[in-house]
């Protein structure tokens, strides 16, 4: 669905460089996990990925497309901190993706388009085993329900891109196999590129079909920001992963 080319980018705030000098390039499909030592950019890239942010030099192309300085729909992310709205029910919240992407001017949509919306939210919801909690409130389920929301939220626009930071950094090791298993149906699922910052390595390796890792090329000790961190290490990873239906649970599993 969507290749993804970086040149020759650099991204400062002022004096401070972040990145430097990022070349790359994103077959579609891929599963890319990036980890590195807190501050070396990971964050900033996605964001300048998401359109939020706009490089200092070079440029970033999907599908040989230059890449609009703006959030736009074929690009989805998860935070580690649950992008909810607190005030809508769990099916509520997928609904309001369906009105801002199908409804440009009058933010909501009516007929027989609300109706199929509906039924999309519905079967989305049943995919991420939230379907018996379509009714609460984002504060009335748990870590695991809620992030699982946050996921299908992402989804529920049907991303080329998914971009995920570090999004079970806060969830119990308990649910973390669980939420694999998630994302990597909703992977398959839906053939998008995914790509995921993680502090845990071993997760690096086990979810990506390719591993980045950023660091510094170069360091000053008497001007620790004048140099931006580049991929140092890229890591393809042979994962023959064969084609599996979506991982189904109810509400009470998570």
């Amino acid at each position: 669905m969507a290749s993804v080319t970086v040149k020759r980018l650099w991204k400062e705030y002022g004096r401070n460089v972040v990145l430097e000098n990022l070349n790359l390039h994103v077959a579609d499909h891929e599963f890319v996990t990036i980890v590195g030592a807190s501050g070396c950019g990971k964050t900033t890239f996605l964001r300048l990925l998401l359109g939020i942010e706009a490089p200092t030099k070079g440029g970033i192309f999907i599908d040989d497309t230059p890449l609009l300085a703006e959030p736009g729909p074929d690009r989805g992310i998860v935070f580690q901190r649950y992008s909810l709205f607190p005030h809508l029910s769990a099916l509520d919240n997928l609904m309001l993706a369906a009105d801002f992407s199908g409804a440009r001017w009058t933010g909501k949509l009516f007929g027989a388009r609300r109706r199929a919306a509906k039924d999309k939210a519905l079967q989305l919801l049943n995919v991420v085993g939230l379907h018996a909690a379509r009714d609460k409130f984002p504060a009335q389920l748990s870590g695991g329900m809620q992030q699982r929301l946050s996921i299908a939220q992402s989804i529920m626009r049907e991303p080329k891109i998914l971009l995920l930071d570090e999004p079970f950094g806060a969830l119990d090791p308990g649910l973390t196999a669980d939420m694999h298993e998630l994302v990597l149906s909703l992977w398959k699922l839906n053939r998008m590129t995914v790509f995921m910052i993680t502090h845990d390595l071993k997760e690096s390796f086990q979810l990506g079909t390719r591993v980045l890792v950023f660091d510094k090329l170069r360091h000053d000790p008497h001007e620790p920001d004048a140099y931006g961190a580049s991929v140092t290490y890229d890591i393809p990873l042979n994962h023959n992963r064969a084609p599996t239906p979506p991982a189904l649970k109810t509400a009470t599993q998570v």
